[in-house]
């Protein structure tokens, strides 16, 4: 089976300018994300979409593929990744029979936590539209809140009383968010579909990870790195 990996990094966000570029453990988000890419043994070709002629340069050097930028209108805040993809497979010349989705945000990835996704993506391919990565959350989302439209908290969920979600955490159903550790998606599926995920998702647990939204989260992720040096090896090998 042919497996593509697809690195996607526009330039323009807000938040942390230039985000997919700054750097931890040495290395920029985006090189963290090529080289553990790099190094799945089920990948074939690791791609780079960006708008940017400088994070293009940066993916060439680390040895992706950059056939093209990226049109300006698919690099915006409003921009989807169903659009994204899509326009990647048609501007690319041969089709994978799966695409493995990676974001630089989360740039702590082990690479054969990679080669697992893309192994049970295969193993279930008649049976799924998608596969995508996600890990338990500390605290239930059935205990959490949203506040109506007279200012008063209401359960989310099925619980009908604010005071049950002052029971234990042990008394609500585990829940889990998608977390950017990888997907793996059916480029046939998108094609035909117009969707990228699909109603039958395949969930794929992986370690707690960190996705950077802010500064704070580069920080705590540099110190993630001390406390698993073997992960820093293991991506880019003796330094």
């Amino acid at each position: 089976m042919k497996v593509f990996a697809l690195i996607t990094a526009r330039s323009g966000s807000k938040g942390v300018p230039d985000k997919n570029i700054k750097k931890i453990g040495g290395h920029s988000l985006l090189v963290w994300s090529i080289k553990s890419s790099l190094k799945t043994q089920s990948i074939s070709k690791v791609y780079l979409s960006t708008d940017s002629e400088d994070y293009a340069n940066i993916g060439k050097e680390c040895g992706a593929l950059v056939p093209f930028l990226r049109p300006m209108e698919l690099a915006s805040d409003t921009a989807n990744d169903l659009d994204v993809i899509k326009h990647f497979l048609s501007v690319i010349d041969e089709k994978p029979d799966a695409l493995m989705h990676i974001r630089p945000t989360t740039p702590l990835r082990d690479p054969s936590i990679l080669d697992k996704a893309i192994e049970m993506f295969f193993s279930k391919k008649d049976e799924l539209t998608s596969l995508r990565s996600v890990h338990e959350m500390s605290e239930s989302a059935y205990k959490s809140f949203e506040i109506n439209d007279k200012g008063f908290l209401s359960t989310i969920g099925s619980i009908e009383s604010g005071d049950k979600a002052n029971l234990p955490r042990q008394a609500f159903p585990k829940t889990y968010v998608a977390n950017g550790y990888v997907d793996v998606l059916d480029p046939n599926y998108i094609l035909k579909e117009n969707k990228l995920h699909g109603d039958k998702i395949l969930a794929f647990q992986t370690p707690v990870v960190t996705e950077v939204d802010l500064i704070e989260d580069l920080e705590y992720l540099e110190w993630q790195i001390t406390k698993q040096p073997q992960l820093l090896k293991t991506v880019f090998g003796d330094q």
